[in-house]
């Protein structure tokens, strides 16, 4: 492990952290909403930082143009936890939270695209705080690592590394033969989502101020709202489609969405698109979804009308598959047989390479595949079959680290809901809370429901969810690889 290239990354990381932080200082000197301060001093602290690890001797030596693997998983945690306690020291310094822990657990949950909140009157909140909390939201959702590779030449040789290590999906899609080329196209389709939906909130009638933060948190699927009710606080069919629409292309690989432009572009189907798997069984999982749950809160006569049960069960089943977190109804009200197929497709999530959270749609693929294969078996033992994605083969080591995954996700989800229990959280409050740290969705059940918030969560539950948060977000094995002795080894 070279000190030197890890120093001389963490200043790239720092500086960029600066630039995150003058955003939200921006906005608030606009709006004069008194707080912008709280951005500049932590801003200015880290650039000490920055300057400081880049002039140490190490660090003006180091060859950040051969990456190496275990330096690639070491810079990806330090990114996150960088950006997250510098954003949390503004959030301190800004009065709206009571304490550090709370302070540090919203800028995790920003970052990581979660949207748990430790809130209750979230308007009252001033504008640069707001804005942050969706800033933050728009920054995580494509990664920070692949954001600094984009725009920072001394990663891009090998930030390969770096991409795959913090990359959703299986492996790590290389739409360009530069990482940071395919960096920047991923952030052109982000950036263009992001306006158009911006574009048709405001015809909706939105402010400009509420249609930026919303916007990206939709395309973020992170859920922080500029209002007290979520998006419900807009009583508006037409911004609920909206959203509703942009989370569910959120929820798609951002790399079958630049393939799809470019397919259409030259005047062709966006085949790639259409034709993936994974984004046909989370197309089916969803109309599933929301054909049952608007069929049982009929049955349930929940709502007035067929409409409105459709209106409400669409647009919950939409945000939860997607990890978003935005509500426009209190699930906790609902038929018990509808929150627990919420609870179900809060883990699975949506698509590898979206901005979705959750264990993926495609793990489960692969998971249903190998299971078919080993039914298979137990009639024809001597049965070869390979199995496949699409017309690629799955090697027996991706099976192997799915299944991996799987063990060391409920393993994890099981540790979380222990300790949340354990400090006083009743059942369905503490699994709930763990699962929603865990695959970034942001409202629970019961006490930590879309009609609540962790504002009643200890601190040391506090941190806890926010490890919880930063493993899910990593998606297990970069961050829990830190914590083997092997990992620490030479050679």
């Amino acid at each position: 492990m070279r000190t030197g290239v890890l120093q001389r990354i963490t200043s790239r990381l720092l500086w960029f952290t600066v630039a995150a932080l003058l955003v939200p200082m921006l906005v608030g000197l606009w709006y004069r909403d008194g707080v912008w301060w709280a951005f500049a001093l932590p801003a200015v602290l880290a650039a000490m930082f920055a300057y400081a690890f880049a002039r140490l001797p190490a660090a003006r030596n180091a060859d950040t143009g051969s990456l190496r693997r275990r330096e690639g998983f070491v810079a990806v945690t330090l990114g996150w936890l960088v950006l997250v306690w510098f954003s949390a020291l503004a959030f301190y310094l800004t009065g709206a939270f009571t304490g550090f822990a709370e302070a540090f657990f919203e800028s995790m949950s920003g970052y990581t695209t979660t949207g748990a909140s430790v809130v209750s009157e979230i308007e009252a909140l001033p504008e640069s705080v707001l804005f942050m909390r969706s800033f933050s939201h728009w920054i995580g959702g494509m990664g920070i690592i692949v954001l600094s590779v984009a725009i920072l030449p001394e990663l891009a040789v090998g930030g390969m590394q770096l991409f795959a290590t913090e990359s959703t999906g299986l492996e790590a899609d290389k739409l360009a033969p530069r990482i940071a080329a395919t960096a920047r196209r991923l952030w052109v389709i982000y950036a263009a989502l992001t306006a158009v939906q911006t574009l048709l909130l405001l015809l909706g009638g939105m402010s400009l101020f509420d249609a930026v933060n919303h916007a990206m948190a939709t395309i973020a699927t992170g859920g922080f709202s500029t209002k007290n009710n979520s998006v419900a606080g807009f009583d508006s069919v037409y911004i609920e489609m909206v959203i509703l629409v942009f989370m569910f292309i959120s929820g798609m690989s951002f790399a079958l969405q630049y393939r799809a432009v470019l397919d259409l572009r030259s005047g062709r189907a966006p085949r790639h698109l259409l034709r993936s798997p994974e984004v046909k069984l989370y197309t089916a999982i969803t109309l599933a979804s929301i054909a049952i749950i608007s069929a049982v809160l009929m049955l349930a006569e929940t709502y007035d009308s067929v409409g409105a049960c459709l209106r409400y069960g669409s647009f919950q089943v939409v945000s939860i598959v997607t990890t978003t977190g935005f509500g426009t109804a209190d699930f906790n009200t609902w038929p018990r047989v509808t929150q627990f197929l919420l609870v179900a497709l809060m883990l699975i999530g949506g698509c590898a390479g979206s901005t979705a959270g959750g264990s993926k749609v495609i793990r489960l693929f692969v998971v249903i595949q190998h299971a078919r294969v080993q039914l298979r078996k137990l009639v024809r033992p001597r049965l070869v079959q390979t199995m496949q994605i699409g017309n690629r083969p799955v090697p027996h080591e991706t099976t192997e680290a799915v299944l991996g995954f799987y063990l060391l996700y409920f393993a994890a989800f099981f540790i979380g809901s222990l300790g949340m229990t354990a400090l006083g959280l009743d059942l369905v409050s503490g699994t709930t809370a763990a699962i929603s740290a865990l695959n970034s969705i942001g409202p629970g059940l019961a006490s930590v429901g879309p009609a609540a918030n962790f504002a009643g969560v200890p601190d040391v539950g506090l941190y806890l969810l926010s490890f919880g948060m930063l493993l899910g977000r990593l998606e297990i094995y970069p961050l829990l690889v830190l914590f083997t002795a092997h990992f620490w080894r030479r050679g």
